[in-house]
């Protein structure tokens, strides 16, 4: 089980005391809801706020909500929204200035105002995830102060995967199904019958404070080795994988492959698969005013290394083509960002595979990018 070793039992009626306790704490509850026909992420205050009874079919470019045979809370893969948009929003204000009467101006670093963020429901891929980003933007040299304020305060409750998507491959990256630590408090939904209950491992100090303030009972080692199937049979329903050994050097030698060429037929640069993303980190950064001039604000925005401008400089853009994009997200997400961060920038969750709209794998094109080499 997790790191700690130990574990315990909370049913499916007392659940809301983990909700309860979180919102005592002062953290703000967000998680899995349904809305607008997918399940996204949101403020959570009751257990009637998870999508109950709720999965997705999905595969390439295809997402759809369907009803389960059961009443399990947590019974669905990965929708499109990551947990980067609490700790790395969309938009963000860096500061602010105005005009004095003197003809100087003043400025204003802005502040953060959100609660701390208590991220219930967080999948295997999802921490490694956010693991990765923190590589990114908690460096000793270079530490982002939003990120690393809204992390350092964030509770993370994993929920296992009991089932896989057709477009998972976390087993290919070492990234799930079952969380391995990294987590405060980690939960495994165990549906038998009537009986309906989560096998919860504290993987933290605050985890073990947190649980103490929740009914709960010792697993026994039927228990546990109920958890552990359900996450057996998530890692045997994979729908996809994908072979990354020695993926880095693969891609460093095929910069010329013609498989860029086929991508690029294909390809229509909306960036869909870098907002799905949980790892992606492109940004922006804006400067408005009002119409009197004497008040300004810069703005930081997610971008894309999709858009034709991200890589202008004087002159005209560095990445000009649409092979030339997509050769840049892929080849960054599994050589280069090994490169700069010591880890891979993919954690197997399948979202760029669902989201885009043409359904372009990127499993399938390293397995054609191998096999084109060969040849």
């Amino acid at each position: 089980m997790a790191n700690t070793g130990k574990a315990f039992i909370v049913s499916r009626g007392e659940l809301q005391s983990l909700f309860d306790a979180v919102i005592a704490r002062g953290f703000m509850p967000v998680g899995p809801i349904v809305r607008d026909g997918a399940i996204v992420y949101d403020e959570l205050r009751h257990v009637q706020d998870l999508p109950e009874g709720w999965t997705e079919d999905q595969d390439a470019g295809t997402y759809r909500l369907k009803r389960r045979d059961d009443k399990a809370l947590f019974g669905f893969n990965n929708g499109p929204h990551s947990w980067k948009q609490y700790l790395f929003p969309p938009r963000s204000k860096l500061w602010q200035g105005e005009k004095t009467e003197d003809g100087g101006f003043t400025v204003e670093e802005a502040e953060d105002t959100e609660k701390p963020f208590a991220f219930i429901g967080v999948r295997a891929c999802d921490l490694h995830a956010i693991q990765v980003q923190d590589k990114v933007f908690m460096s000793d040299r270079h530490p982002d102060p939003l990120y690393a304020g809204r992390r350092g305060k964030a509770l993370v409750i994993v929920v296992n995967c009991g089932q896989a998507a057709t477009t998972c491959f976390c087993t290919s990256m070492n990234t799930g199904p079952r969380a391995q630590g990294g987590f405060d408090l980690a939960l495994t939904e165990v549906l038998d019958g009537d009986d309906h209950y989560f096998v919860a491992e504290p993987g933290s100090t605050a985890g073990f404070s947190l649980l103490a303030e929740v009914p709960h009972t010792e697993a026994d080692k039927d228990n546990v080795a109920a958890a552990l199937e359900c996450t057996a049979r998530a890692e045997q329903q994979m729908g996809r994988k994908i072979d990354v050994s020695g993926v880095k050097e693969l891609l460093y030698r095929n910069y010329d492959n013609e498989r860029w060429d086929a991508l690029e037929k294909r390809c229509l640069a909306c960036g869909n698969c870098t907002m799905a993303c949980p790892t992606c980190f492109c940004s922006k950064v804006e400067d408005v005013t009002d119409l009197t001039g004497d008040h300004a604000e810069r703005w930081r925005e997610w971008d894309s290394c999709f858009t034709m401008d991200f890589s202008y400089i004087h002159g005209g853009s560095v990445r000009p083509t649409t092979r030339s994009r997509y050769r840049q997200w892929l080849v960054h997400k599994l050589a280069t960002w090994q490169d700069q961060f010591a880890t891979s920038g993919c954690v197997g969750c399948g979202r760029c595979i669902t989201w885009c709209p043409v359904g372009i794998d990127l499993t399938e094109e390293v397995r054609l990018i191998r096999e084109r080499e060969k040849d």
